[in-house]
């Protein structure tokens, strides 16, 4: 790498569910000097679907190599405009942060089936994207075995495995299309297969492997050897048992060096040969990093969905947390473990109402619509509208991990307006995130602040304030706008022997000056509709639920009264 006297970068990719972006860092003080976006082309939106079945949700691979070239040379372009002097030489290590589980069926030689000629056109060749919810029947299955026979192992990803993740897709594609199945040597994770292309070596059997990804999602650890043992796999599918040994036996944390940058990827990207790659993860654990996680901080990645990450010291014993989508040793940063919880859907809510529901007098554009709901909403009292909605228009990742479980709108008369029902939502998801972080510190883990991430979190003011006042803490947001890559580039820097993560950490993050406290009379409010929220959370989401819900329509009433 460069010497310490002159300028050193770090290359940072995030590969989001729609588009991938770059960001350049320098690692002195965080500076970011070149960033380019690229918008996937197949699909919609990049995103394969199946109109006969909702649950489809699969990605092209040449996407992302496409993708790849044009990011990391926009950035590239963007950094010798913006800086006298700069040179793609001096940057010093890459690092790759994916969505997940996307687990990608390749071949002996790891390249993905969907390249393949003989699978042009075959959805289940694909990339199975972190979304795609087919496998929901499978990941019963594979819930309700693990806990009969491995309930240490169901006791690390928060007693329920999900259809968003690795095995249940697998499963599931043995079953549809044992075809591709056969043909498929292998599985790779994005997060895994993008490090290695860049290293020039994707030999399944030999490319180094996410201990985010296999961790949380493939349910790994070396408490039990690895990956689950093959007599409870073949319990499953005999198929499965014998596909292990053609996966890995180790798994390792991102500031690992995955490989050296081959020339070829070099000469495509303008980049020198034989830089640092580091071994990729997940998106929103590389976005903790990049928000600058801690100890005592939840990082709240909003977007679409969200992604809440805590870390606790692994000199520490740490208690099993019911419902939350995985406790892993090394996922966020080494010698911590991380905890990941999450909602399957928040901005994806906002975005679905706004083109679906909001009527045109709110604007032309869904940008004008939201613009003038929010300033509709931003005078009005909690719970003056006497509505009350369930965050669950995609299911429940955490605490209930339910796929099956739909949304709710509660309290809505021939006055409501959209913007109220808005409101509402943007409510909801607040009250979906003190629920995960109650949660949490039911088991142990204080959660002193919280800092937030995301367009969310930059865009809108009135959110933030109504999440401040629902959970009862400061909401920080993070300087950066692109957190997961930051992180991604923080990896790359570290894997390249540029400091420690935490010494990267304190030069390149921070948080903006604005902070949203709690103001004390909403927070009474709040307490009162939130106790509303998890009387329906339980009785719709929960079968030991015992009770009745002929109050709550009337309480919302008597809390809009006075409010009003």
């Amino acid at each position: 790498m460069a010497s310490s006297s002159s300028p050193a970068y770090a290359l940072g990719i995030d590969y989001g569910t729609n588009s991938c972006r770059s960001l350049l860092v320098d690692l002195k003080d965080g500076r970011e000097v070149g960033s380019t976006v690229f918008n996937y082309p197949s699909g919609d939106l990049g995103v394969l679907t199946d109109p006969r079945d909702p649950n489809v949700a699969r990605q092209n691979p040449q996407d992302y190599l496409d993708g790849l070239e044009a990011v990391v040379r926009g950035a590239l372009e963007q950094a010798k405009a913006n800086v006298a002097g700069f040179d793609a030489a001096q940057v010093v290590g890459i690092g790759i942060d994916t969505t997940g589980s996307t687990p990608i069926p390749v071949n002996q030689e790891g390249t993905p089936l969907g390249l393949l000629p003989e699978f042009k056109g075959n959805l289940n060749a694909m990339v199975w994207l972190w979304k795609d919810h087919t496998a929901h029947a499978e990941a019963a299955e594979i819930t309700k075995l693990g806990n009969e026979i491995r309930p240490q192992i169901m006791a690390k990803c928060g007693g329920i495995y999900s259809s968003e993740w690795y095995w249940s897709k697998i499963l599931r594609l043995r079953r549809h299309d044992p075809k591709v199945f056969e043909a498929g040597y292998s599985f790779v994770e994005h997060c895994d297969w993008l490090p290695a292309v860049l290293a020039g070596d994707t030999n399944p059997l030999t490319l180094k492997r996410s201990v985010c990804a296999a961790g949380h999602k493939a349910m790994f650890s070396t408490e039990w050897g690895g990956l689950p043992d093959k007599e409870f796999l073949a319990k499953l599918d005999p198929a499965l048992a014998d596909l292990r040994d053609r996966l890995y036996s180790e798994a390792h944390v991102a500031d690992t060096k995955a490989g050296n940058l081959c020339a070829a990827w070099a000469q495509r990207l303008g980049l020198k040969e034989g830089i640092a790659i580091a071994v990729g993860a997940f998106d929103a654990h590389m976005g903790a990093v990049g928000a600058g996680i801690k100890e005592g901080t939840i990082v709240k990645i909003l977007g679409t969905s969200t992604c809440d990450l805590m870390i606790a010291p692994d000199s520490k014993p740490l208690a099993d947390i019911p419902g939350v989508c995985g406790i892993v040793n090394g996922s966020v940063v080494g010698g911590h473990f991380g905890i990941e919880a999450g909602q399957s859907a928040v901005g994806d809510i906002f975005l679905w109402f706004v083109n679906n529901l909001v009527p045109d007098s709110y604007g032309a554009t869904p940008g004008d619509k939201f613009v003038k709901m929010e300033a509709a909403m931003s005078g009005q009292k909690p719970g003056a509208s006497g509505l009350l909605a369930l965050d669950w228009n995609n299911g429940n990742r955490t605490v209930l991990v339910d796929h099956r479980l739909t949304g709710l709108l509660l309290g809505q008369t021939l006055h409501t307006k959209a913007h109220e029902v808005y409101r509402a939502y943007i409510e909801a998801t607040a009250f979906g995130a003190l629920t995960i972080i109650n949660r949490i510190e039911e088991y142990g883990v204080p959660v002193l602040e919280v800092v937030n991430t995301g367009g969310l979190s930059i865009k809108n003011a009135t959110l933030m304030q109504i999440y401040a006042d629902i959970l009862g803490r400061p909401m920080k947001v993070s300087r950066s706008e692109q957190t997961c890559a930051l992180g991604a580039a923080i990896f790359g820097a570290a894997a390249a022997g540029a400091g420690t993560v935490a010494d990267i950490q304190s030069r390149v993050t921070a948080t903006r000056e604005k902070v949203y406290y709690p103001i004390s009379e909403n927070q009474t409010v709040y307490a009162e509709l939130y106790s509303l929220y998890r009387t329906l959370h339980d009785a719709f989401g929960t079968a030991a639920w015992q009770g009745g819900l002929y109050d709550v329509m009337k309480r919302l009433l008597e809390i809009r009264a006075r409010q009003r």
